[in-house]
């Protein structure tokens, strides 16, 4: 991966992270159809007028294939949020966040060498297994058996982590073959996940009201921050391989348990923070492979 590409990624990863601590905090006072769609609306509205000179200008042009894709993608990435909003309901950031982000980019990498054919090595075996080995330990191993509020996070936060390593090869087919420019991409994105939840926030319209008027700039710097990171994010995938890209990303595990305890005060941290370490060098070791 050219320095550049990390550069992208590693940004990614940060706002990444970020954007997933105001969606934790906001947790208690969102619904979490309602924040979706205020969010990714906010994000539809931001982005249109780019998207618009994109058209006009003849820089992306979408055919009724990519409108396929792009509603596929749409409907992964909406169901991915809304489980981990779920995950963020049932337990720790510093929990949820490093299992889902761990997972994803194992499936994407082997999705990326058996599905496209991209190169595979030793050191990505060995980053595999120490993904598999700290998210073990982050959960809590044979403890989160018996902890049914850990045990639901996790099982959220795996959910999800199937998913993003869905729709990263899913978006790495639009930004590649496709050619769908990555802002373009994220606005079609944005706007057909806000219309996917639309009926579910309708049934929620005085909730929703209530949720603008009270968190309104948490709202805005989530679209802001979820944009710019998926934007940075299919920018480095457009120059390389989704088995490297994916697993680099996934950095912002770091990012993630330190924000969970030392802005949130959640517990355990520190073995968290071991995991989470193993987890990074893993998926460092795969996306330098």
């Amino acid at each position: 991966m050219t320095p550049t590409a990390l550069a992208l990624v590693l940004a990614s990863a940060l706002t990444h992270a970020t954007w997933n601590l105001l969606v934790k905090r906001a947790g208690p006072r969102a619904d979490g159809a309602v924040f979706a769609w205020l969010f990714t609306a906010a994000s539809a509205v931001l982005l249109a007028p780019v998207a618009v000179w994109l058209v006009a200008s003849g820089a992306a042009r979408v055919d009724g294939r990519g409108l396929l894709f792009v509603l596929g993608s749409a409907v992964l990435h909406t169901t991915s949020f809304l489980l981990l909003q779920r995950g963020y309901r049932a337990g720790d950031l510093s929990l949820v966040y490093p299992v889902a982000r761990g997972t994803g980019p194992l499936l994407a990498a082997a999705a990326g060498v058996t599905l496209l054919g991209e190169p595979r090595s030793a050191s990505a075996v060995v980053g595999a297994l120490l993904v598999a080995g700290g998210a073990f330990v982050l959960t809590g191993g044979g403890v989160l058996l018996r902890d049914h509020a850990a045990r639901a996070a996790a099982g959220y936060g795996l959910l999800a982590g199937a998913l993003i390593g869905a729709y990263s090869v899913w978006d790495k087919q639009l930004v590649g073959p496709l050619g769908v420019p990555p802002l373009f991409l994220e606005w079609c994105l944005s706007s057909s996940m806000a219309l996917l939840v639309t009926p579910l926030a309708w049934r929620r319209r005085t909730t929703m009201r209530a949720t603008w008027r009270g968190i309104w700039p948490t709202v805005v710097v989530t679209a802001v921050l979820s944009s710019l990171s998926y934007i940075l994010f299919l920018t480095a995938l457009r120059a390389a391989p989704v088995s490297r890209v994916a697993p680099a990303r996934e950095l912002g595990i770091l990012f993630g348990v330190a924000m969970g305890g030392g802005l949130l005060g959640e517990r355990d941290t520190r073995r968290r923070l071991a995991a989470a370490a193993a987890m990074a060098l893993g998926v460092a070791l795969v996306a330098a492979s």
